[in-house]
């Protein structure tokens, strides 16, 4: 889920190292039904979703004459996300990746989660049926990962204290003075990542540290 973002694109390159060790059986992406048929094709799948109906055709057209399926509407992409799999990558950006995350954990098997608005807009609900499912979540965010690899989470009494680094938005270097008069095309131009508006604007106010701590 997310195929065509950065963490999607990552997980891809992974795969198309090493093929052979790989069945891609369903790839989704938002709107970017050119890049999602490319991916397809490329990764030999059997499913293609394109979560904006609008986009159908252009995606349609692009996979004609190969065997990868193509679909469309929030439907399409619960139907993929319940296909029988070992592992699903959830990385589909924001609350819009809650609802086809949960049905990927109903299926019990592993869930890596890059998504972290599911657990911060409904942890108790989302952690539960992970627990009901026996589903393996496994983090793949890079602090979460980082976390998750560090401690043992059988031990939560080890845990003393956790820090959440930042990378720097593009105020990192600038003084309270120059932050006063900054405007939202200043805090769009992050020096190191291109993240999208949202995320980039979360990176320049710190907000994606407080998503962090909340999950």
């Amino acid at each position: 889920m997310g195929a065509t973002g950065s963490i999607g694109r990552s997980t891809l390159d992974l795969i198309g190292r090493d093929p052979a060790r790989f069945h891609v059986v369903a790839l989704t992406a938002n709107r970017n039904a050119d890049l999602l048929a490319k991916l397809a094709i490329e990764h030999d799948a059997e499913l293609a979703v394109v979560a904006d109906p609008s986009r159908y055709d252009e995606l349609k057209a692009a996979l004609a004459g190969t065997s990868v399926q193509a679909a469309a509407g929030d439907e399409a992409l619960m139907e993929a996300v319940a296909r029988p799999v070992d592992w699903t990558m959830a990385a589909i950006v924001g609350s819009a990746g809650l609802r086809p995350t949960l049905e990927a954990v109903r299926q019990g098997k592993y869930v890596a989660l890059a998504n972290k608005e599911c657990l911060v807009s409904a942890g108790d609900i989302f952690m539960q049926a992970v627990a009901n499912s026996g589903t393996q979540l496994l983090p793949v965010d890079s602090e979460h990962s980082a976390g998750f690899q560090a401690i043992d989470l059988n031990v939560s009494v080890a845990i003393e204290k956790i820090t959440l680094p930042a990378s720097g938005g593009p105020f990192r270097t600038w003084t309270l003075e120059q932050m006063a008069h900054a405007s939202p095309e200043d805090a769009l131009k992050h020096p190191n990542w291109s993240m999208g508006g949202k995320i980039t604007i979360d990176s320049a106010t710190l907000m994606n540290k407080a998503l962090e701590v909340y999950e």
